[in-house]
C-alpha cells in the first residue's frame, strides 16, 4: 500500500516537472539567444552559445540604442504602477461597498462586474479605441482608466470574496467607538485584505505590463510607446526582417523586472486567489 502511494506521488513530481520544462523552455530560448549573434540563432537556435557564436552585450547594446528604450520603459512603468494602484485601491473599496451594502442595486452592479470578465477584448477594441480618441484618453494618464476599467472584474469578484469571510462584527465596533466609515475601511478592513490586494496587484501587473495590443491601439507607436510596442516596432527592418539577437536581448530586459517582482510577492498568489474566489 506504502508503494503504491510511493509511486502515485513520483508520478506526480514527474509530471510536475514536465510541466515546469514545458513552460520554462521559451525563457531559457530567449536568454540563451540573446548573447548569440543572428545567424547561429536562425542555425541553431537551441544550442547553448559557444566561443565562436558567443557575442556578449553587443545584442543589449544593439537593442537598447534602437528601441528607445529608457523612454518606453518609463512610460511602461507609469502606467503599471498608475493603473495597479488605482485598481487595487479602487476596486477593493467598491467590493466592499457592494458586499456591506447588501440591496438589489449592488448585486446588479456585481454581477456587471463578473459579467465584463467574460467579455473577449476583441469584441470591445474598435469601440474602445474611437472613444479613447474622442475622450482624449490617447496618452499614458488617459489609459490608466481604461485599464482601471478592464482589470475592474476580477479584481472586484476577489476581493468580494474576501471580504465576506471578514466578520461584520469588527467594523460595528468601530463604529460604536467613533470611527467613520471611511476610516474603519483603511485602518481595519483595508490591511486585512493585504494577501488578495498583492494576488491582485501581481495579476494586473503581469498583465498590463506585458501588454501590446491595447498600448498599441490606443498610444500608437510614437513618444509615448510602452515598451513592448517599442521592442516590436523598433528592431523590424525592411520587408519584415528583424534583428533576432537585438530582440531576444530586449525581451529579457522587458521581462526581467516582472520576473523579479513576481519572485518577491509570489508566496501571496495561492492564499489570496484561494481566500478570494473560494469563500466568494
Amino acid at each position: 500500500m506504502k508503494s503504491r502511494g510511493s509511486f502515485g506521488r513520483g508520478a506526480v513530481y514527474v509530471l510536475l516537472a514536465l510541466i515546469a520544462v514545458v513552460f520554462l523552455a521559451p525563457i531559457v530560448i530567449i536568454l540563451i539567444n540573446s548573447v548569440k549573434g543572428n545567424f547561429y540563432i536562425s542555425s541553431s537556435p537551441f544550442t547553448f552559445p559557444s566561443g565562436e557564436t558567443f557575442v556578449g552585450f553587443e545584442n543589449f547594446i544593439k537593442g537598447f540604442n534602437q528601441s528607445d528604450f529608457m523612454r518606453s520603459f518609463a512610460n511602461s512603468a507609469f502606467i503599471t504602477v498608475a493603473s495597479v494602484a488605482g485598481i487595487v485601491l479602487l476596486t477593493s473599496m467598491t467590493a466592499w461597498y457592494i458586499v456591506r451594502i447588501k440591496n438589489k442595486f449592488t448585486r446588479i452592479i456585481y454581477y456587471f462586474f463578473v459579467f465584463s470578465m467574460v467579455v473577449p477584448f476583441q469584441m470591445v477594441m474598435y469601440t474602445m479605441t474611437y472613444y479613447a480618441f474622442e475622450f482624449k484618453l490617447n496618452n499614458p494618464v488617459g489609459i490608466v482608466f481604461i485599464y482601471l476599467g478592464f482589470g475592474a472584474g476580477l479584481s472586484v469578484f476577489m476581493f468580494s470574496g474576501f471580504i465576506k469571510s471578514i466578520p461584520v462584527e469588527i467594523e460595528e465596533a468601530a463604529n460604536i467607538d467613533g470611527c467613520g466609515p471611511i476610516r474603519a475601511f483603511f485602518t481595519i478592513i483595508f490591511p486585512i485584505l493585504k494577501p488578495t490586494a498583492i494576488t491582485v496587484a501581481i495579476l494586473n501587473a503581469m498583465w498590463i505590463w506585458n501588454d501590446y495590443l491595447l498600448p498599441y491601439l490606443v498610444l500608437g507607436s510614437g513618444k509615448n510607446k510602452t515598451l513592448p510596442v517599442a521592442v516590436q516596432m523598433a528592431l523590424t527592418g525592411g520587408y519584415g526582417n528583424k534583428d533576432m539577437g537585438a530582440l531576444m536581448a530586449m525581451l529579457v530586459l522587458a521581462i526581467l523586472p516582472i520576473i523579479i517582482f513576481y519572485l518577491f510577492c509570489q508566496k501571496y498568489i495561492i492564499r489570496g486567489v484561494v481566500a478570494g474566489a473560494v469563500k466568494g
